[in-house]
């Protein structure tokens, strides 16, 4: 599997990649580029004057509809067959919620990503489901209500499968625990995958707490183990984004086409009212696959630990700014992975757009120089989120 090997860029996306040196702006009243200096799609769409005919493309679902893999436990087959009810809850999982993981799965397919699958309650899923609500015409404020259920459950595919961990996925290199002094970071050759765990994990979209808590004493590190796993969007989906709103009240980065319909929607960490991210139009400038982290004293205003001097820390998903980096027409400014996907929508950024490694790796795809992206709302209160 590529994303275990050692990275190596090309000359070209190594350039591109000097530009990933991501924090707030010394001076934070940057002037938006002009209309003409950006492709411009229609004027913005508000989500919640969305209508049904503004729904996202929705990737088709698999072959297999409405009939479970055969080698599901049992665990699997309650998620798959897991309903909203209003009565009281039947003995469930500590856990997670087998309701919510069905429903994160079938966000996750519509184009409207709820981040990492964790079947709990919380912000990144209530979002999701609002602004799958409003797409679809349907008034809610982010339950999962009768109506919204209705809509989403129009994907009859099983939302888990079961999945054998191959000679590849134990393959590597594992570079086991992240230093957080970044000298120490930037001495490694690649900054892949921490083990096996997370790696599966972020291939299936989940939370590695929800991969370990359905495969209780499996031994994720052992070639031939059969786990089960969900079934989420089976790679990036293919569109072409005209058009991206950066939403700092709500956390979220949605897509738009030409035509002004909405494409996809992804959870975010964007700035704080410390380091905020910017305000207005501006437009993207260049995107980088497995980028390399530069860190230059002389333009950013954050020292990270271990931080002296210039350095460079190779690429990786555990790279500061994950699997790719999009810039924007704004010194040191981009929307990029992060190396905790489990952590996008719950904790701040230094300016820059987080989005989970499989968010950004679609979202890098369907976007191309000179795509406009405005940032709305207001920054985050500072400190942590829950």
């Amino acid at each position: 599997m590529a994303g275990l090997s050692v990275l190596r860029l090309t000359a070209a996306v190594g350039v591109l990649g000097a530009l990933a040196g991501c924090d707030d702006f010394k001076d934070h009243s940057q002037k938006s580029v002009t209309p003409a200096e950006v492709a411009t799609a229609a004027r913005p769409v508000t989500l919640a004057a969305s209508s049904a005919s503004a729904a996202p493309v929705l990737a088709p679902p698999p072959a297999n509809v409405a009939l479970s893999d055969a080698n599901l436990p049992p665990a699997g087959l309650a998620i798959d067959q897991a309903v909203p009810t209003t009565a009281q809850p039947a003995a469930r999982p500590a856990s997670y919620d087998p309701v919510l993981i069905r429903a994160e799965v079938l966000l996750d397919r519509a184009g409207f990503s709820p981040g990492a699958i964790d079947g709990r309650d919380g912000e990144n899923l209530h979002r999701a489901l609002k602004a799958f609500a409003a797409a679809h015409g349907l008034a809610s404020t982010g339950a999962l209500d009768a109506a919204v259920w209705q809509a989403l459950s129009q994907d009859a595919a099983p939302v888990m499968q079961s999945y054998v961990i191959s000679a590849d996925d134990e393959a590597g290199p594992f570079i086991g625990a992240i230093p957080k002094d970044y000298r120490a970071m930037a001495k490694l050759p690649a900054l892949g995958f921490t083990d096996p765990r997370q790696e599966l994990a972020e291939r299936f979209h989940m939370d590695p707490k929800l991969l370990v808590a359905l495969n209780p004493g499996a031994d994720l590190t052992q070639a031939g183990g059969r786990l089960l796993v969900v079934a989420p969007r089976s790679g990036p989906r293919d569109f072409q984004a005209a058009r991206l709103e950066v939403d700092k009240t709500n956390e979220q980065v949605r897509a738009y086409g030409a035509d002004g319909k909405l494409l996809a929607v992804y959870p975010a960490s964007v700035g704080s009212s410390e380091r905020p991210a910017p305000s207005g139009v501006f437009a993207v400038a260049a995107v980088a696959p497995r980028p390399a982290y530069y860190y230059d004293p002389s333009r950013l205003t954050f020292t990270p630990q271990g931080a002296k001097g210039k350095l460079k820390i190779a690429p990786g998903p555990n790279n500061p700014v994950g699997s790719t980096w999009i810039a924007l027409t704004v010194p040191t400014y981009g929307i990029h992975g992060a190396p905790d996907p489990v952590l996008i929508g719950k904790r701040q950024s230094h300016g820059c757009v987080r989005l989970t490694n499989w968010d950004v790796v679609e979202l890098g795809k369907a976007v191309k120089k000179g795509v406009s992206v405005a940032f709305v709302g207001q920054d985050a209160p500072t400190g942590a989120k829950t």
